[in-house]
């Protein structure tokens, strides 16, 4: 009975989607992601189980904020979710000149000017603005981008993704036996390596701090960097109050290997995950809080990186709730 409900649920799902695609051919922007928002929020007081994760999240990430705050935020997140679906579907068929007159580029010269005769660079993002948005534009661009991705559970919804990804040149690299080969091949081209480190994977990694806790985060572009001596460059996509996207791209880091191959690749980490702590603290409501972010913790005597400079906790944040992840 499970499984079945659980089918017709997908099978609605992709319905839904692709009832969303095929409107977003005739429907403005604006409309898309004012409907998108409607599904939101509407999803946040169907799906409690969710709702409750993002808000023990939302109270651990920000302990001096009171529960009307940590409730707002949460709805604004709901319906940054909805948006992004919006937009995911203006994206499917958007020409790239609308595409880019619809982005803000800031410190796109951090990232092109990485590219080199040698190789390409690893661009390092969370799930902050619409990250789809960001591939896209950097491809409409110019920007030859692959990106790493887990394929979807559901094969209908996998293509629609691969569909997206692809276009204006873009190539995926599904998370798999052979996805380092695959990246390290599209370095060696000379093309950008997108990857998105924010989440609580099944993946190599290692535990960094992220809003003051422990946090097991994907090492693989940190690993990738140190091995091929390509350059890092953090970027982020950032939905402006007029409808715009912003894209903003850090200066690349460059880290020399060490003998301890193991604690660069966890300084490296922390590192980038500290710049996506400071996106996320900027844009809050364009996170994704209902995350099991904290799911794992580290064993007795495991390293827990903390980029340098960073400063310790606040006494006044607590320690994590006891089903915090």
């Amino acid at each position: 009975m499970r499984r079945w409900l659980k089918k017709r649920r997908d099978d609605l799902g992709y319905a839904g989607l692709r009832l969303l695609l095929e409107g977003a051919r005739v429907l403005p922007l604006p409309v898309l992601r004012l409907i998108g928002r409607l599904i939101g929020l509407a999803a946040l007081r169907l799906v409690r189980r969710d709702r409750a994760r993002a808000l023990e999240h939302i109270a651990a990430a920000f302990p001096g904020q009171d529960r009307a705050w940590r409730l707002a935020l949460a709805r604004r997140s709901a319906a940054h979710l909805g948006a992004l679906l919006g937009e995911v579907a203006w994206l499917w068929s958007a020409s790239p000149d609308a595409v880019l007159a619809r982005s803000e580029f800031v410190g796109l010269e951090n990232l092109t000017q990485a590219l080199t005769p040698k190789g390409g660079a690893i661009l390092v993002t969370g799930h902050c603005g619409n990250w789809e948005w960001l591939n896209l534009a950097l491809g409409a661009s110019g920007v030859p981008m692959t990106v790493a991705a887990r394929e979807v559970y559901d094969p209908r919804l996998d293509e629609i993704a691969r569909r997206v990804r692809g276009r204006f040149g873009g190539e995926t690299a599904l998370r798999g036996q052979d996805a380092g080969g695959k990246l390290v091949r599209a370095l060696r081209r000379g093309r950008v390596m997108g990857l998105l480190i924010d989440q609580d994977i099944d993946a190599p990694g290692v535990f960094v701090e992220f809003f003051g806790r422990p946090a097991w985060t994907p090492g693989g572009g940190a690993l990738l960097a140190l091995r091929t001596g390509r350059p890092v460059v953090p970027g982020f996509a950032a939905r402006l109050p007029d409808g715009r996207m912003r894209l903003s791209f850090a200066p690349a880091i460059r880290m020399a290997r060490g003998a301890d191959l193991d604690a660069d690749v966890g300084r490296l980490t922390a590192l980038l995950t500290a710049h996506i702590e400071r996106q996320v603290r900027e844009y809050p409501e364009q996170w994704v809080w209902m995350h099991r972010r904290w799911k794992h913790q580290p064993g007795e005597g495991e390293t827990v990186w903390r980029a340098p400079g960073a400063q310790e906790p606040p006494e006044a944040s607590p320690a994590p709730p006891a089903g915090l992840g």
